[in-house]
């Protein structure tokens, strides 16, 4: 299939002059195939890709009067061609031309959203690598838990968008389906070969089965695969405003020596690209459930679903566009603060080394319960008190010491036991 447009032109796929030339697309392959098939001569079909033009402002002007977009389009369309203009949409339906041209727009637009999505999965493998042996604290609930590399962030990110692009795609090659078919999918004035040539032409499969319409869970499934990848930008966005948090401090994203972040508090540095991700997030997700939305129509078709179709699907296909460009940007200038990472680590007295202590004691004899209630005591004791230290009170628990002399104590609060299979997970990746 050609390739219309770059990259860097995702809206200009879903603007009303590219809507009509997709349009003129499709109609000029049906002509095609009905000269291939022997039913337009080479002189006609010649005359018809010669003449065969348009203008968004005739086609205004006349959609005024007939309330009709694709008609208005082709009484253009047969204005600038003339006598031979009967060839064009003959045994067509509204529908063939409408629901095949969106094809070519979803599919030139998944292009450059999967090329976004290598981009945003390159960064986070160098990241991952960058940060393989720099330690961090883990949480759950928002709480310290133990201690971590913080490299496995972005592992843990880019094997959420390895899914999501998977998805992305077979949900894209899903939707790469057009029809020929006429009305209600009869083929009642057209021949199914006409539709299988002229969807070969332009990269197209036919649909197995069309009731005027392609139905509408491919639409929606399609749009269910875009708010997946919003939501996996959302994980980590919301994951980097954490970080920045003023408490935590770990991260920090990019800030310019003439940024602003705040009128009132020169102070501030807000983490607002994050913020701005998380937010388009919901709208792709709402869209989404609009697409859902769409799939019950009236017997075979209905057109409920178009003016729903033309906000959700260009505004869903560049928001993931520019989001993604976004989060990359983000990930590129993100300021990763490491020794702020061991000061966490450290800052609850050594607790985050509770489990240690606790297995240690089992394998001593204690019961698990027994020791549990030990290292909780002296764990509550060191969070609840100012300056707590964990470890000073473990070496000063007579019920411990009875158990673990000092060496093996020591040995315990040693941060790189908890990084000791970080090498085997990131053979899952990088093989």
């Amino acid at each position: 299939m050609i390739e219309r447009y770059s990259r860097e032109e995702i809206k200009k796929i879903w603007d009303i002059k590219s809507k009509f030339k997709y349009y003129l697309d499709v109609e000029l392959a049906v002509c095609e195939a009905y000269n291939e098939l022997g039913k337009i001569s080479n002189d006609i079909l010649k005359d018809i890709k010669n003449k065969a033009k348009f203008d968004v402002e005739r086609i205004n002007e006349i959609e005024k009067e007939v309330r009709h977009d694709v008609i208005a389009f082709l009484t253009c369309v047969n204005e600038n061609v003339g006598e031979n203009s009967r060839y064009i949409h003959m045994g067509l339906t509204s529908s063939d031309v409408i629901d095949t041209a969106l094809a070519l727009q979803m599919h030139d637009a998944s292009e450059i959203i999967l090329k976004d999505l290598d981009k945003v999965e390159k960064i986070l493998k160098n990241m991952a690598l960058k940060f393989r042996h720099t330690p961090c604290i883990g949480r759950s609930h928002g709480i310290h838990a133990e201690p971590m590399i913080f490299g496995l962030k972005f592992l843990n990110w880019l094997n959420v968008f390895y899914h999501a692009k998977e998805n992305f795609s077979l949900a894209s090659e899903h939707a790469q389906i057009g029809q020929i078919s006429g009305p209600v999918g009869t083929y009642s004035n057209i021949s199914p070969e006409i539709e299988k040539i002229t969807l070969k032409k332009l990269g197209l499969k036919p649909a197995k089965i069309s009731t005027q319409i392609i139905s509408r869970n491919i639409h929606a499934g399609y749009m269910q695969a875009l708010a997946l990848i919003a939501s996996a930008i959302e994980m980590a966005a919301t994951e980097i405003r954490h970080l920045q948090r003023s408490e935590v401090g770990e991260v920090q994203e990019g800030f310019s020596d003439s940024q602003k972040g705040s009128s009132a508090m020169p102070h501030k540095r807000n983490p607002i690209s994050s913020e701005n991700l998380c937010g388009l997030a919901r709208v792709v997700r709402t869209n989404s459930i609009a697409a859902l939305e769409n799939i019950p129509l009236w017997h075979e078709r209905d057109i409920s679903h178009s003016s729903v179709e033309r906000i959700i699907l260009p505004d869903s296909t560049i928001l993931i566009d520019y989001m993604l460009n976004r989060f990359a940007d983000t990930l590129e200038n993100l300021q990763v603060n490491e020794k702020r990472m061991l000061k966490n680590i450290n800052q609850s007295g050594g607790v985050v080394f509770s489990q240690k202590v606790l297995l240690a004691l089992t394998n001593k004899g204690l019961s698990r319960e027994d020791a549990y209630k030990i290292v909780q005591e002296n764990a509550m004791k060191a969070l609840d008190e100012e300056n707590g230290d964990f470890k000073n009170s473990i070496l000063n628990d007579e019920r411990i010491r009875k158990k673990l002399d000092k060496d093996e104590i020591n040995a315990l609060f040693n941060i790189d036991d908890y990084l000791k299979n970080t090498e085997e997970i990131y053979k899952r990746f990088f093989i």
